[in-house]
């Protein structure tokens, strides 16, 4: 019988001595093979630590839920697509919400104006809330809201909803995301400062523990983290260590840890990567039942790490996109063999535009026949003793492990996100990704390795802005209409005083909900009491110019920019622009981070401006060209209204550039409002950067050297 000695060299000889190591973005060194000796046992399902599964039947006694995350433009339409979802085989809901709600703004309020309906469902109050479940009785269904900044009146609101259905707090069933310290790092959806968003988490946490037992009081979230470019290793140590946090601060506060630890769920992003994502959720399990051991919990449910997992936004492309299809395939097996409690698979067209009927029953459908067909829910855990899986899951603990000690050094998660240090070795990771795959270090399938002569354009859906704002408004004022005034009045000002004291805000903001006091004038009441949190992004610098050293397209654009600012007698200044309510800000840090190391003086606008400010910004700085980051749909309004600004400020020769998720069919529209070059998902940034220059007047010559372009 052959030995490992022979294999290696049998290997060696195949492939003329190349190493077959391949070195992963988590630092981990992957062998060609791997054996017995590289493996640990796991244990059993549904036993301590729980590696293997949370349940001993796992699939094969119940599958997965699936639940697909969705909500766009009026609760009305939004009403209409959850039930034609939950007819064709959905078995939960996941509430998109529009920025605007997020923000804890109502749909009337100037700084929205493009916001609204447009990446989700605007709700304003509780009469939104009752329109957007209509007919699908609460009682019955499990309900999980994306929400984090507005979770107080969102989440009193769909008591309230539940209570007009005849629904009892207690019979309520479903998640509220409520995860802000993640927000911080990298979603921005926040509203108050970190310590008093804590105190709300808190609040939630003791309200549904004593009044909904049904009901998860947070999902504590690694999926954005995992879309802002974070690796499995950081993924996995960033979110368990907020799980972490969040579980002192309720133990703090004066709870039980076996009180509400049960109802403690998660939620994580899947990617490309298939092995490392199974071994991403075995390892958290691992991870989470040790940290809760360490906190002291005694029922083995409190130790349980559950998750719903969504399949990555990020790896979808606008190019080839019927290739999304198979990328969300892989990812929703690897979130399966992993063991989620339930998944969200991504339709094909959501690099570009929120989801088509057609593209949302392609997703939905990839999760129905993986339960249905695959076979792959008649045993539990049939990747449970692989070499290679078992060998990755122990890696990943060991890796995620010293990064949450190194946090617990700092003082915990809270100081952690203070000091900048997660939002930061997230962003580098970012920007390295960004560069290999420019590079085609790491491939794309239609992006940088086997692209299309033509790109077929999809029918993608689109909202009007305006039309729902219109609807929105009117609806407000019949609220404020038709409710008692003073009662409302009195009801916001107990919140705000509650929020000053100590009282439960929760509570305070249910009796506001039944006053009919809309989400901003709740979010208002608290802020009275808080303040609002603002910050402005600091890109990190030196990532992309080392992942380019001695590139010779990379070199002709530094050359490039030589010779502006030996015209201009200065650097070039680029001005990258987020504006409206999009807190989603990789893109936008990527741009900063590669464009200043090429040269330019990059200016990182604040997060969250107006077309004005904007303006104002780059009058200031005097800057050259504005790069503005579209992320959510708000670029039919808010791009034409900075062209226009400029016009009327004179300043017409500032040019403008538009990134993101932009439908190629939006393209023709803002060129003729002003836009001067557009860049979509899988832009080469090189190029990018390339013409940007020729725009700025400077002659950037062909590259010559075959084979070398980015």
């Amino acid at each position: 019988m052959a030995n490992i000695d022979a294999w290696t060299a049998a290997a060696a000889k195949e492939v003329k001595g190349k190493d077959l190591t391949w070195h992963t973005p988590e630092g981990i060194a992957v062998k060609p093979l791997y054996t017995e000796a590289d493996a640990q046992d796991p244990g059993l399902p549904g036993f301590a630590p729980f590696t293997r599964g949370v349940r001993a039947s796992m699939y094969a006694g119940r599958p997965w839920t699936i639940r697909q995350y969705a909500g766009f433009s009026t609760a009305e339409e939004s009403n209409a697509f959850y039930r034609r979802n939950l007819a064709a085989g959905q078995k939960g809901l996941s509430v998109a919400f529009d920025l605007a709600t997020h923000r804890g703004y109502d749909s009337d309020h100037p700084r929205v104006v493009g916001d609204v309906g447009k990446a989700g469902v605007a709700i304003d109050s509780v009469e939104d809330m009752k329109i957007l479940f209509d007919g699908i009785p609460l009682d019955q269904m499990s309900v999980s809201m994306t929400m984090n900044g507005a979770v107080i009146p969102i989440l009193a609101f769909f008591i309230v909803a539940g209570e007009e259905q005849g629904v009892a707090q207690a019979q309520l069933d479903g998640t509220i995301q409520n995860d802000i310290l993640k927000e911080f790092m990298v979603r921005n959806t926040y509203i108050y400062p970190p310590e008093p968003s804590m105190r709300i988490v808190s609040d939630i946490i003791a309200y549904t523990s004593a009044n909904m037992p049904k009901f998860n009081s947070i999902s504590i979230s690694g999926y954005h983290m995992h879309e802002a470019g974070a690796t499995a290793v950081q993924e996995l140590a960033f979110t368990i260590a907020d799980g972490k946090e969040y579980a002192q601060r309720a133990m703090a506060s004066g709870l039980d840890i076996d009180a509400f630890a049960g109802r403690l769920s998660f939620f994580f992003g899947i990617g490309m990567n298939f092995f490392m994502e199974v071994a991403k959720l075995r390892a958290a399990r691992t991870l989470w039942h040790r940290v809760m051991d360490g906190l002291g919990a005694k029922d083995e449910r409190s130790k349980m790490l559950r998750t719903h997992c969504q399949t990555s936004g990020v790896s979808l492309q606008e190019q080839d996109p019927y290739n999304n299809v198979i990328r969300t395939t892989i990812e929703a097996m690897a979130a399966t063999l992993g063991g989620t409690q339930s998944l969200h698979t991504n339709a094909l067209d959501e690099a570009i535009a929120l989801p088509t009927d057609f593209s949302a029953r392609i997703a939905r459908n990839t999760q129905i026949v993986l339960a249905e067909e695959s076979g792959i829910t008649k045993v539990v855990d049939p990747l449970g003793g692989s070499y290679y899986v078992e060998a990755l899951t122990s890696e990943l603990v060991d890796r995620a492990w010293a990064i949450i000690q190194e946090i617990d050094a700092l003082g915990g998660m809270t100081k952690a996100v203070a000091t900048g240090m997660p939002k930061r070795v997230i962003e580098e990771a970012a920007a390295a990704r960004q560069a290999r795959v420019d590079k085609a270090e790491d491939v794309i399938v239609g992006v940088n390795k086997y692209k299309l002569a033509n790109e077929e354009h999809l029918d993608t859906l689109e909202v009007d802005n305006a039309k729902v704002r219109e609807g929105q408004i009117a609806r407000i004022k019949a609220v404020k209409a038709s409710r008692d005034a003073a009662a409302c009045t009195a009801a916001l000002a107990d919140l705000s005083a509650g929020a000053r004291g100590g009282e439960n805000v929760l509570a305070l903001a249910v009796d506001a909900a039944r006053a009919r006091a809309t989400l901003g004038e709740i979010s208002d009441a608290l802020e009275s009491a808080f303040g609002r949190y603002a910050t402005t992004p600091t890109p990190v610098t030196g990532i992309y110019g080392k992942a380019y050293a001695n590139d010779a397209r990379y070199a002709l654009v530094v050359d490039g920019v030589d010779a502006i600012s030996r015209r201009l007698g200065r650097k070039p200044r680029l001005l990258v622009a987020k504006m409206g309510q999009d807190g989603h800000d990789r893109g936008a840090n990527v741009i900063a981070s590669a464009f200043t190391d090429m040269g330019f003086e990059t200016i990182s606008g604040p997060l969250f401006q107006t077309p004005e400010e904007t303006l104002a910004l780059a009058l200031e700085k005097d800057v050259d060209a504005i790069g503005a980051s579209s992320l959510a749909a708000g670029h039919k309004t808010l791009i034409p209204e900075l062209l226009r600004l400029l016009r009327e400020a004179g300043r017409s020769d500032i040019k403008v550039f538009a990134g993101g998720v932009i439908p190629p069919q939006d393209y023709e529209f803002l060129r003729n409002a002003g836009v001067v070059g557009i860049y979509g998902p899988g832009t080469n940034v090189v190029e990018c950067a390339g013409d940007v220059l020729r725009l700025l007047g400077h002659n950037m010559p062909p590259l010559e050297i075959e084979g070398k372009a980015a």
